[in-house]
């Protein structure tokens, strides 16, 4: 295991189990009929990966993860265990690094798209808002001011790239890769998965502005959810005390990362430059306060 001066986790090495996947913050390892998940304290921004990481992340993300995989009740997702003593023998010597930041997980058949749900009209949504009066294709009424709340939340899905950024697809468009049924039933599973997540966020104090699912087919054609699951690495979160229509919030999430990085004029390409260690200790603090607030 790779810790940086901070003990953030950069890298994982379990030797004897196949490393099918090393991506912006997960390693994934083939458990033979199962798949170890560990996420790291890797941080990216613009598809950039920093090069050091922020301590604590792979916790929180791995911890808001379940407990949303919990609160989700009946619905189908891909956790099998997050509880190390029941590991296999090939993962009890890394017991301790594995601890709260690791889950093993059913293998799925994943969807090629991103399942972007929003409830709230910000970001390139936003944008595209000003110039179109629509969203990813779909029509809005006129009147939204910036971070207004949508009448209803909104399901816009991108491509899966492997290298550069996910391209925005329209729900039309999601219907000729993985057919009409389907993107149907993603679509409303999505969306079902963010009312629910947040109406609760927002007895806790939180808005959950927009988030990102990602959905697979189990062994039986079964639609289920799978990856993490409403982290700040994947929704923006924003404290409801400090929300006010016609601005961005403070968000408990890896903005502020993304701010830094145009605060340098950082180009989006890279090499990423080395967080400052004041940067590291906000986005932690940042990303524990939303562990606290939502699931504590």
């Amino acid at each position: 295991m790779l810790y940086d001066a901070n003990h953030a986790l950069l890298k994982t090495d379990i030797p004897g189990l196949p490393l099918l996947a090393s991506g912006k913050v997960r390693d994934v390892y083939d458990l033979g009929d199962s798949i170890l998940f560990v996420a790291t304290d890797r941080i990216s921004a613009f598809d950039c990966v920093m090069p050091n990481g922020v301590p604590e992340k792979g916790r929180v993300l791995t911890q808001l993860s379940l407990f949303w995989f919990k609160l989700f009740g009946n619905r189908p997702n891909h956790l099998v265990t997050a509880d190390v003593e029941q590991y296999p023998a090939v993962l009890q010597p890394f017991k301790q690094d594995l601890a709260g930041r690791s889950m093993i997980v059913r293998k799925l058949k994943m969807l090629p798209v991103e399942c972007i749900v929003r409830g709230y009209l910000v970001g390139s949504g936003w944008a595209e808002y000003q110039k179109s009066s629509s969203v990813c294709g779909i029509p809005l009424r006129a009147g939204y001011q910036k971070a207004d709340k949508l009448d209803e939340p909104i399901f816009t899905p991108t491509t899966k790239e492997e290298s550069g950024h996910d391209q925005a697809i329209n729900f039309e468009q999601m219907q000729t890769i993985v057919g009409a049924e389907l993107a149907t039933k993603v679509r409303d599973f999505a969306i079902d998965l963010y009312k629910t997540a947040a109406d609760y966020a927002l007895t806790r104090g939180i808005i959950i502005a927009d988030t990102k699912f990602e959905f697979g087919l189990d062994e039986n054609g079964v639609l289920t959810l799978g990856d993490e699951v409403l982290t700040p690495d994947s929704s923006r979160f924003w404290p409801a005390e400090s929300y006010q229509p016609g601005a961005n919030p403070p968000s408990l999430d890896k903005q502020f990362v993304r701010d830094w990085l145009d605060s340098i004029h950082f180009n989006h390409q890279p090499p990423a430059p080395e967080l400052p260690l004041d940067v590291v200790q906000k986005t932690t603090e940042k990303y524990l306060a939303a562990l606290k607030q939502l699931a504590e």
